[in-house]
C-alpha cells in the first residue's frame, strides 16, 4: 500500500521543485505588488486589485488557456522568448511552474498585503525622520515587521501550488517525467485499470503536505498577531 513506485517519487519531487520555485520566483513580485497595493493610493488601483484575484475567480482550465494564447511558442510573448532568447515554457516543467505561480499568486499577495497594512506607519515616519531613504525603511522597518505574513503567504502560495491542476494540464499538458505533477499523476491513475491504490497514496501525500502547510501558515498568522500586539 505505501510503496511508492519509481514513477510517483518523480511525480512527487517534480511537484515539489515546481512549487518551490514557482513560490520563490513570485514571492518579490507579491512583495512588492502588496506594498504598492497597501502603501499607495493611485488611479485604477481597484482594477489592479482584481487583476491580481482574477485567477481565484476564474475557471483554472480558463487561466491555463490564456497563459498558452500568451506563453506558447506561438504566443505574443512565448514565441519572442523562444525566438530571442531560447525560453520555451510550454509543455515544459518551466511552464508548469508559471502556471502555478500565476494561480497561487493571489494567496501569496494577501497575506503580505494585510500583514504590511497592519505595521505601524508612525514607525516608517520615525526612521523618515532620522534621514533613512524609502528603500532602507521599507527593508529595515516594514519588512521585518510585516515577514510573519511574508512567510504566511509564500507557505499557502506554496500549498496552493502542489495542488494545482486545471491551468497546469490545460498549458503544458501531462508528460511523466516533464509536467506530470501529482494531481495529474492522480488524475491519470484514476483512469487505469488497478491505479486506485497508487492515487490512494498520492492522496494521502497531498493530504499530508497541505495540512502540514496550513498549520504552518497558522503559526506564521498568530505570530504576526503576537507581534502587532507587543506579545
Amino acid at each position: 500500500m505505501f510503496e511508492i513506485s519509481p514513477t510517483e517519487w518523480t511525480a512527487i519531487l517534480l511537484s515539489l521543485r515546481v512549487a518551490i520555485i514557482a513560490t520563490l520566483v513570485a514571492t518579490p513580485f507579491g512583495i512588492a505588488l502588496a506594498w504598492l497595493l497597501a502603501r499607495r493610493d493611485f488611479w485604477g488601483k481597484s482594477l489592479l486589485d482584481a487583476a491580481v484575484h482574477l485567477p481565484l475567480v476564474l475557471p483554472p482550465v480558463v487561466t491555463g488557456y490564456l497563459l498558452l494564447l500568451t506563453f506558447g511558442k506561438r504566443g505574443l510573448v512565448g514565441g519572442w522568448l523562444a525566438d530571442h532568447l531560447g525560453i520555451v515554457f510550454a509543455f515544459r516543467w518551466t511552464g508548469a511552474a508559471l502556471a502555478c505561480g500565476v494561480m497561487s499568486f493571489p494567496l501569496l499577495v494577501r497575506p503580505i498585503r494585510l500583514s504590511i497594512e497592519a505595521v505601524d506607519r508612525r514607525l516608517e515616519q520615525a526612521a523618515e525622520t532620522l534621514g533613512a531613504a524609502p528603500w532602507r525603511v521599507f527593508a529595515t522597518v516594514t519588512l521585518p515587521l510585516a515577514l510573519p505574513g511574508v512567510l504566511a503567504g509564500m507557505v499557502l502560495g506554496f500549498a496552493k501550488a502542489i495542488g494545482e491542476f486545471g491551468a497546469t494540464i490545460t498549458f503544458v499538458s501531462n508528460i511523466p517525467g516533464e509536467t506530470q505533477t501529482i494531481s495529474s499523476a492522480i488524475y491519470s491513475l484514476i483512469q487505469t485499470p488497478d491505479g486506485d491504490t497508487a492515487a490512494a497514496r498520492l492522496v494521502i501525500i497531498s493530504v499530508v503536505l497541505a495540512v502540514g502547510a496550513l498549520i504552518a501558515a497558522e503559526v506564521f498568522a498568530r505570530r504576526a498577531t503576537a507581534r502587532l500586539h507587543g506579545q
